[in-house]
Order: structure tokens, then sequence, then C-alpha cells
């Protein structure tokens, strides 16, 4: 039985005549492991994540965590995709407080103080009694992102969380996300389309062919880079390289980056 935290096993899967996921698909990632999917748009990388999730199921092998299949969707598994997934009908803070829901390992006080932690931690706490129809997009997903980090979930699925946000907002997710995952001991897959945001998150960045999706390089930024990322990291020397480096594997995918 293979021993890492998450695992895909020999995983395919099939859309109808479209293969997304090349036959045999094997990966790894290591339990409070930051791990990065990069590639072409179409890939399958979010399939992939998706069926980490319980969203989707392999047309073939399997997905274990700790050595068990996944099944549906639990709370171990806090996902936040591209689009908009606040509840309508729940207010700001309503929406975060519903991610809370199960902890009853909390006592109401401190799902209070995380509600608030995290809805200030994406800058929103002044609009906790607004309808998410009030707000814009970009403070929508910010919801998502709240309601998500307040879960406490121990696997993190994200899709593109950051790319409606602002440049500022943005960095200082990265930072927070990057904090969450060491302090609470987070297992994160994470997609991107941003090689710099890869390079400066990641533990690792796999990069994906085109469709059917196939892993054509595995690189360990941590090995490279270090643990610790402070902001000024971006403007040294080996960030450049490697986010040339991924740019370059990206081109040879067929897909470029977006």
């Amino acid at each position: 039985m293979n021993s890492s935290y998450l695992a895909f096993d020999r995983v395919t899967k099939v859309f109808g005549d479209i293969q997304v996921v090349a036959p045999h698909f094997d990966l790894n990632v290591e339990r409070n492991e930051f791990v990065v999917f990069l590639g072409p748009s179409g890939c399958g990388k979010t399939t992939l994540m998706r069926m980490v999730g319980g969203l989707d199921t392999p047309s073939g092998g399997e997905i274990l965590i700790e050595g068990k299949p996944v099944g549906a969707p639990d709370r171990r598994r806090g996902m936040v995709f591209q689009s908009y997934s606040s509840f309508p009908w729940l207010t700001v803070a309503q929406n975060v407080d519903f991610g809370m829901r199960y902890r009853d390992d909390l006592s109401e006080d401190e799902k209070l103080a995380r509600r608030d932690h995290y809805l200030d931690l994406v800058g929103l706490y002044e609009f906790a009694d607004a309808f998410p129809n009030r707000v814009s997009g970009g403070m929508r997903q910010r919801v998502a992102i709240a309601r998500t980090l307040a879960a406490g979930s121990e696997v993190l699925l994200m899709d593109e969380p950051f790319g409606a946000l602002d440049a500022q907002r943005r960095e200082r997710l990265q930072l927070e996300l990057r904090a969450i995952q060491k302090r609470d001991a987070k297992t994160i897959i994470f997609v991107t389309h941003d090689v710099e945001e890869a390079v400066f998150l990641a533990d690792r960045v796999v990069v994906f062919s085109k469709r059917p999706a196939r892993v054509i390089a595995d690189i360990d930024i941590t090995e490279r880079l270090g643990a610790d990322r402070p902001l000024e990291l971006r403007d040294g020397v080996k960030f450049f390289e490697l986010r040339n480096e991924l740019l370059r594997l990206l081109r040879h995918a067929g897909g470029g980056h977006e």
C-alpha cells in the first residue's frame, strides 16, 4: 500500500470520448506539503484536484488519503474555486460561520473570534453584515477563502483562488497561506497559471503536459529557495532563474501561460 499521505494511484479520467488524465497517472503528496499544479489551460489539473475533493471520480485507478480511497466531499477537504461560491442567502459573516458548523472542538466564542480574524485577514470585516450580491466579485471570492480557512480542513484544494484579487491583497493572502500551512499543518494542492505565484508559494511545483494530463516535471522549490518566503525573495536571482525554468517547461508543454 502507498505510504504517502495523499496518493494518485494509476488514475485515469475520461469525459465521453475525451481523455482528460493520461492512463496510469501516479503522484504522491506528503502530509503538510504545499504542491502547486501548473500547466496549459484545459490540461486536466483542475479535474485532478476535483477528484481529490470528491467532486469527480476517477475512470480508473484510485486516489487515497492515508491509504483509504477518497469518497464524497467532507470537512477534511476544504475547497476554493475560481467561480464565486458564497451562499447568497447568508451574510458575509454567516458564510464564514457556515464553514465552522461542524467544529465541535471550538466554543462559540472561539468561532466568533476565528470568524472575525479571517474576515479581517481578507479585508471584509466592515462588510460582515452585507449579503454577497451587494459586494463585488473579488469580495465574494474573499468570502469563500475566509470560509474555507476558518473551517480548518486538513487538506486545502485551491483553484486560482487569488485570481480576482488586487496585487496588494494577493500578496498578503499568499504570505498568510504559507503561514497557515506551516502553523496548522495543512496539506495544500493549489492550481494557478501565475508562474511567480507558483514559485513563491510551493514546496513543490508539478508541471503538466497538455491534455491528457501527465507529469513532465516535478520540481522541489524548497530545496532550491528554502522554506522561508519573505516578499523580498521575489527580487532574487534564484527566484528569477526558477521562474524562467518553469516558463520554459510550460512552453515545452505546448500551452504557454496566462
